[in-house]
């Protein structure tokens, strides 16, 4: 395959793996079916769609013996036809041990690591960043006795548009043919657990909101949400509280030094503005020098954080040169050193012939 075809299946990967809006039901079930039969089994008697990943955990720890633990914390407890026993093994990891063993062996360790790094880690990262959110999220539905069930069945799922990873690695190969029933699955839906007669569907999300390296990101609302209204918030990637942007409308830099939490304090900082911050604050510049100014935060139970001020050479339409505050290691000790760092060189390096 060359480049630009695995290019071209990767973004379809990609592009699955971040799907929003309802799930091509009919799709998703047939893939489901098609997983069935590769692995031996009859079609599930019978099919159950929930509105979220939450939706099915709680449906998954159910069968497995804890409702009357969820209930008491307050979940409602779905009824669910006898489902036989988890054939999750069966029809989703054995399969895909046994696809990665043939496509290993024949590429070789050097070979399928390639492999790896050409498709599916280019996924893997921010997408189990997702899978690991929304897992811990689902653990923090009630109170902490239900808490180890809840991740328990979270593990349980066939995760869908977020096994994108994998199987863009198996597509780019050719080999996904083994698995073509979880590809038409991911496709189609979200996360999903198999029983022996039962499948719990979930849908797909129905909005997400992301910066621009990928993480969830959204100050105004849940950065991802599903049809049941379980959702995340978060800014930058980090888990905030639900009302926590809203309540910045007010901040100051009295608030901000009082934030126990660092991760938060961090979030309040950004929103508020280094530049006002180092105003309000009568912070003292640790150095300056014809590349810009280098200033330190001192922040309690917190590294420090340290920025390079420096300002656009090219000018605004109106005519001013803006100003910008870049973050920098705590360590940085010059001007000069921050903005080397900015372009991934050392201070003796950075000579540039016209600063922009």
């Amino acid at each position: 395959m060359d480049a630009i075809d695995q290019a071209g299946l990767l973004m379809s990967w990609q592009a699955a793996a971040y799907t929003t809006g309802p799930s091509d039901r009919a799709r998703a079930e047939a893939g489901v079916r098609a997983a069935y039969a590769a692995a031996g089994l009859d079609a599930p008697a019978h099919v159950i769609w929930v509105d979220s990943p939450a939706a099915g955990a709680v449906a998954a720890a159910t069968l497995a013996g804890h409702g009357g633990a969820l209930a008491g914390a307050g979940l409602a407890v779905p009824a669910l036809p006898d489902p036989g026993p988890s054939v999750r093994d069966r029809v989703r990891t054995r399969p895909w041990e046994r696809v990665r063993a043939e496509a290993a062996a024949a590429l070789g360790p050097r070979g399928w690591a390639t492999a790896w790094s050409d498709t599916g880690a280019i996924l893997w990262e921010p997408v189990n960043a997702l899978v690991a959110r929304i897992r811990q999220s689902v653990g923090e539905l009630a109170e902490e006795s239900v808490t180890a069930p809840l991740r328990a069945a979270t593990l349980d799922a066939v995760l869908g548009q977020h096994d994108a990873a994998w199987l863009a690695v198996f597509d780019t190969l050719g080999r996904l043919d083994p698995l073509a029933g979880l590809a038409e699955a991911a496709r189609a839906t979200g996360w999903w657990w198999p029983y022996r007669d039962l499948v719990i569907m979930a849908e797909r999300p129905v909005e997400l909101h992301r910066d621009e390296p990928g993480r969830l990101h959204r100050g105004d609302g849940p950065a991802i949400s599903w049809p049941d209204g379980f959702g995340l918030h978060a800014w930058r990637g980090m888990p905030i509280p639900a009302d926590f942007v809203a309540s910045l409308a007010d901040v100051d830099v009295g608030r901000i030094a009082r934030e126990e939490n660092a991760e938060l304090r961090r979030v309040m900082l950004e929103i508020y503005g280094f530049d006002r911050y180092l105003k309000e604050s009568g912070a003292e510049p640790l150095h300056r020098d014809e590349t810009g100014v280098l200033w330190r935060i001192d922040l309690p139970g917190d590294e420090p954080v340290v920025m390079v001020e420096v300002v656009n050479s090219t000018p605004e339409p109106d005519g001013t040169y803006r100003t910008y505050h870049l973050r920098v290691p705590p360590a940085t000790r010059t001007a000069r050193e921050g903005v080397a760092w900015t372009f991934g060189v050392t201070e003796s390096d950075y000579q540039p012939q016209r600063e922009t």
